[in-house]
């Protein structure tokens, strides 16, 4: 297609204007709207510096095969300069699975790390100080005996859970709109996350209990506008349960947290963080009256674009990589994992996920973005398209009231994803979207050979693990701790404690997966279209 026949629109199909102008953002709209660093509405930010104070957590995303050989890829990554872990694990874990499990069989260590045992999550930090790393753990239905699984760990390393810091993902609401590792039907597993919230209040203080995810509904297909609507509107859901519990909302929404997908669009993407944490304040304050500047302040995790990597020409995804972290970092991120360029292909090596850490470093040291706060701020195409994210996101969330909150509308926003990756795909297909090295500049290079793999052998050794771990623990304390947590399911109390007693007496993650499979079922999901 040539420049004069493009159409310049934005990702949800609004025109883009050549230039913009003071017309464009009206000056006392941009008064109330834009403020200044730390304060409300934070649209330039949550912190009066930014970056030039403190930069962001530099959180690599890695997990493959065993505790052991992931233990490695951590070091390694801390030897590098990387500021805070990032834990991913596999299949099996996420959906509440022991290696020996026969569902597990064929996918143990696969994308991610296996862990069922507190002696899996102690080899996983061998060597690795909890008391001065932050943590986040990509875990979702499975996110409360994962925490438990850490701070038992914590014990035994000496460190109490009081001075542990990091994140849960714990966000259930976009495994049924867009990912679909869920376990549980959504009252239980709303329960889960409530129950963490409260028992974080008490005991883990500096822990953020949930991040609120629009990233995968992103990878899904969804735009920048759905990303935020969507987000907000499941973050909504949360707060509102938590209120029911008998939470006050300025106890626990400081413990909240997000995690947005960086794009490849820069300036659309800047302007989406930017209207993101706007419309949050502004969500928490009128609609929750929430008062503590901590309780309206958005922060947030991004991760560069996966479904933006390409197998053809890999090394052109460092360049995308770049450009997504920029948009990150320019739109305010509090922590940062960006892709290695051969993620498309496999799981990442090592000097993939070094030149993938170098580019946040580069960023961070050498680029000048990180020395000034919001140092876009102002701009009228920028500030135009903040207000325009934000107001259109506002229609998608009183779309989503009136169908009953997000809970109720998981089918609509299954069926606005699905259209919008539909509109993306045609586009890529009828060329008026260029993707460099698939739709247009292709070559006829063969992939690289030197990429990534995971030991064949690694599933029947884990099962092998879990079951001596099984054999060696006291077996009337095990059958207690379980017994303890099936009777509490029935009823009311918080569960986080005894899921705490039953890993630290050797209990595995999928036995207590199974007695809580008993007392909540399992979701089945309706169809969307």
């Amino acid at each position: 297609m040539t420049d004069e026949a493009r159409e310049f629109k934005t990702s949800w199909g609004s025109p883009l204007k050549p230039v913009y102008g003071p017309e464009d953002v009206p000056a006392e709209r941009l008064s109330a709207d834009l403020g200044a660093p730390g304060e409300f509405p934070f649209t330039r930010g949550v912190h009066p510096e930014m970056h030039r104070k403190r930069l962001w957590t530099m959180r690599q995303y890695a997990g493959f095969g065993s505790a052991v050989e992931t233990n490695k890829r951590y070091r390694f990554l801390l030897e590098q300069g990387q500021t805070g872990l990032s834990v991913a694990f596999d299949l099996p874990t996420q959906m509440g699975y022991d290696p020996d499990a026969p569902m597990a069989r064929g996918e143990v260590g696969k994308v991610g790390v296996s862990i069922a045992s507190l002696e899996d999550m102690q080899d996983l930090f061998e060597g690795i100080p909890l008391d001065r790393v932050s943590t986040s753990m990509t875990i979702n239905a499975t996110a409360s005996i994962l925490l438990a699984l850490y701070v038992a760990t914590a014990r035994r390393q000496g460190v109490a859970a009081e001075r542990l810091s990091g994140t849960v993902q714990n966000d259930i609401l976009k495994e049924y709109i867009a990912r679909g590792t869920y376990i549980f039907p959504p009252g239980p597993s709303m329960r889960l996350i409530t129950d963490t919230f409260a028992y974080c209040k008490e005991r883990v203080p500096r822990w953020n209990t949930i991040s609120i995810s629009g990233y995968h509904m992103r990878e899904a297909g969804c735009t920048a506008v759905q990303e935020v609507a969507f987000t907000l509107a499941n973050g909504i859901a949360y707060v509102q349960a938590a209120l029911e519990t008998g939470l006050t909302v300025d106890a626990f929404a400081p413990q909240l947290s997000f995690f947005f997908n960086a794009h490849n669009d820069l300036l659309e993407e800047v302007a989406k963080f930017r209207a993101a944490r706007r419309l949050w304040a502004r969500i928490m304050r009128e609609r929750f009256r929430a008062r503590d500047p901590r309780a309206l302040a958005l922060r947030f995790h991004a991760q560069t674009a996966g479904s933006m990597l390409t197998a053809q020409q890999p090394e052109n995804n460092i360049v995308r990589v770049a450009v997504q972290a920029l948009a990150a970092v320019l739109g305010g991120c509090q922590s940062l994992h960006t892709n290695s360029m051969d993620e498309a292909l496999a799981l990442p090596t090592e000097r993939a996920v070094r030149i993938a850490l170098r580019t946040q470093q580069i960023l961070a040291h050498e680029s000048g973005v990180a020395d000034v706060a919001d140092p876009l701020g102002g701009a009228f195409a920028l500030e135009r398209l903040t207000g325009d994210i934000e107001e259109a996101a506002r229609v998608y969330i009183r779309k989503i009231d009136d169908l009953g909150g997000a809970v109720a509308a998981i089918p609509f926003m299954q069926r606005e994803i699905q259209d919008a990756a539909y509109r993306y795909q045609r586009e890529i297909e009828d060329h008026a979207r260029i993707v460099v090295g698939v739709n247009e500049f292709v070559t006829d290079e063969l992939p690289p050979g030197n990429l990534f793999r995971v030991d064949a052998t690694v599933g029947q050794a884990l099962a092998e693990r879990v079951a001596r771990v099984r054999a060696a623990r006291g077996r009337d304390a095990a059958g207690r701790a379980l017994d303890a947590l099936e009777g509490a399911a029935r009823g009311h109390n918080n569960l986080l404690p005894l899921l705490v007693t039953a890993v630290e007496v050797g209990v595995t993650l999928g036995e207590i997966c199974d007695r809580l499979r008993g007392v909540f079922g399992v979701h089945q999901p309706s169809v969307a279209f």
